[in-house]
């Protein structure tokens, strides 16, 4: 049987854009109880609930060299 996915959104940091039920999002999220990190994707929030779909997922130093490599430019 598979393991339920599970996740919390400890901080939500900032939302990007909006679209309709969809929203780009940069939280930090613990997943499976795990160390929160930070995370960019859409989420679509409707009458159903909560969905999560593309993102990528960034430790604390990946998001810093992110940050600096944008700030270089």
């Amino acid at each position: 049987m598979a393991k339920k996915f599970e996740y919390e959104i400890v901080e939500r940091v900032a939302v990007l854009s909006t679209n309709g039920e969809e929203s780009k999002e940069l939280n930090r999220i613990s997943f499976q109880g795990r160390e929160p990190k930070y995370d960019l994707r859409t989420w679509r929030r409707d009458a159903d609930g909560e969905k999560m779909l593309k993102g990528i997922t960034l430790t604390e130093d990946e998001l810093q060299a992110l940050k600096d490599a944008l700030n270089a430019r």
